[in-house]
């Protein structure tokens, strides 16, 4: 494991690197999570029977889709709109796939289906955090890409 953070330049110790990749990964766990768990939430209430495997896959999209509006509409702070939107498709997709994975797994494993139930939620949002974070570090110390501004 050391020889994996030395080469891949992490610096554990590195606090204003770590605190940056966190606040990004918490930016886009924010936009993440809104489409995830509420595609969950609406086959949850509606009862409508799709497969676990089909309900994941769509909440999964939906999530994606959320957070790349979420990034552009951070970014249309700082650029042009049609450039926010770009930067938001290219940031960190690899980010919100391996976000959006681990939440639903999580929830999968933990619930055995497609349930949000008010004890999984923070399980979800921890894994959700937490799989994408040393990549977001990585990009942000050898790359100076951020997933989110």
């Amino acid at each position: 494991m050391a020889a994996i953070a030395r080469s891949l330049n992490i610096d554990w110790t590195d606090r204003p690197v770590w605190r940056r990749a966190s606040i990004n990964t918490c930016w886009c766990l924010l936009g993440c999570s809104v489409g995830d768990m509420g595609t969950i939430l609406f086959f949850q209430l509606t009862g409508i029977p799709w497969s676990t495997l089909a309900i994941m896959t769509l909440a999964i999209i939906n999530g994606l889709t959320t957070s790349v509006i979420l990034e552009t509409i951070i970014l249309s702070r700082q650029m042009a709109l049609n450039l926010a939107f770009k930067t938001a498709i290219g940031m960190s997709f690899i980010s919100m796939i391996a976000m959006e994975v681990a939440m639903n797994t999580v929830d999968v494993l933990a619930t055995g289906g497609a349930r949000l139930t008010l004890w999984v939620i923070p399980l979800m949002l921890l894994a959700g955090f937490l799989a994408p974070l040393p990549y977001n570090y990585w990009r942000l110390k050898a790359l100076g890409k951020a997933c989110c501004h």
